[in-house]
C-alpha cells in the first residue's frame, strides 16, 4: 500500500489521480492500444501509474480503459504495479465521456469530501514526474484549477484566409500538458453540466472554463512530459529513461513507487 492509499484507508481527504488509457492510439502504427506498448521493459501506461503512486497526497488511483484491453490491463496491474491498488473504469466514446465516467465513479467520495481534488492524465505521456504531479495538485488546491504547459513563444497567428498575422505575444501561449488538476466538487458539477448541454471541450480545462468560475492557473510543465504519438516518440522516451537511470539508478526511472 502506498502512502497515499494509507491516507484513503484512514479517511483523510486526498486527491485522486485518473490515468486515461481508453483511446485507440492508431497513429503510432501498432496493432494494439499504444499505451500497452513496451517502454524500457514495461508497458507505457505503467510509468504514469507508478509516478502517481509515488505522490503521498494521491490516495486514489483510477485507470480508465477499454473493455477489449482487459487482458492487457490485468497484465499491467498484476506484474508492473503490484502492491498499488488501482480502480478500473471503462471509458466512453470520447475523451470527455471517459473523464465523466471516472468522475461519476468517484462521485460518492467527492460528495463526502473524501476526494478533494482530481488530476486527469493522458497515459500516452509516460514520463511525467512525481514533482510535476505535486506541483499541479498544490496549485489546484490553492486556486481551484491548474494546467501544466511549456511556453510556446515560437507560434504565429494565422488568419482565416491563411495569411500570417504575426507572432503571438511572448508569454501568452503555452503548449498544454497533463495532468490537469481541479477541486473535485466543481469539476464533477462542470462535467455533469457539459453532459446535459451536449458540450464537448478540447480538454479538461476547456470544460471548467465554460461551466465553472474557478480560475485555472498555469504550472510550468516538463520537457520530458511529451505525448507518445508516433513510433519515433518511443525511441526518444527510451533514451530519456536511460539517461535518468544513469543519473539516478534508484530514482523514479526505476519505476518503484515509494511506500510499497
Amino acid at each position: 500500500m502506498s502512502a497515499g492509499q494509507r491516507r484513503q484507508a484512514d479517511g483523510i481527504p486526498h486527491a485522486a489521480g485518473v490515468v486515461l488509457a481508453s483511446g485507440a492510439g492508431t497513429r503510432v502504427g501498432a496493432g494494439i492500444n499504444k499505451v500497452y506498448l513496451p517502454l524500457a521493459g514495461r508497458r507505457l501506461v505503467s510509468w504514469s501509474l507508478a509516478a502517481f503512486a509515488r505522490v503521498p497526497a494521491v490516495g486514489t488511483l483510477v485507470l480508465v480503459t477499454r473493455p477489449q484491453d482487459a487482458d492487457l490491463v490485468d497484465s499491467v496491474l498484476d506484474r508492473e504495479v503490484g502492491g498499488v491498488e488501482v480502480e478500473v473504469v471503462h471509458g466512453g466514446q470520447t475523451r470527455q465521456e471517459s473523464e465523466l465516467n471516472a468522475l461519476r465513479h468517484l462521485a460518492d467520495r467527492i460528495g463526502r469530501g473524501v476526494v478533494d481534488a482530481v488530476l486527469l492524465h493522458d497515459a500516452a505521456r509516460p514520463l511525467l514526474s512525481p514533482e510535476l504531479i505535486t506541483g499541479v495538485l498544490r496549485c489546484a488546491r490553492e486556486h481551484g484549477g491548474a494546467i501544466p504547459g511549456l511556453p510556446a513563444d515560437d507560434l504565429r497567428a494565422i488568419g482565416a484566409d491563411g495569411a500570417s498575422l504575426g507572432e503571438a505575444p511572448p508569454g501568452t501561449v503555452i503548449r498544454a500538458q497533463t495532468p490537469q488538476g481541479f477541486r473535485a466538487a466543481p469539476l464533477l458539477e462542470a462535467y455533469e453540466r457539459a453532459a446535459r448541454e451536449g458540450f464537448d471541450g478540447t480538454d479538461t480545462a476547456s470544460v471548467m472554463e465554460r461551466f465553472s468560475a474557478l480560475p485555472v492557473h498555469w504550472v510550468r510543465g516538463e520537457q520530458q512530459n511529451f505525448k507518445v504519438t508516433y513510433p519515433h516518440d518511443l525511441i526518444v522516451a527510451e533514451r530519456v529513461l536511460e539517461a535518468q537511470r544513469v543519473q539516478d539508478p534508484g530514482g523514479a526511472a526505476a519505476g518503484v513507487p515509494n511506500g510499497q
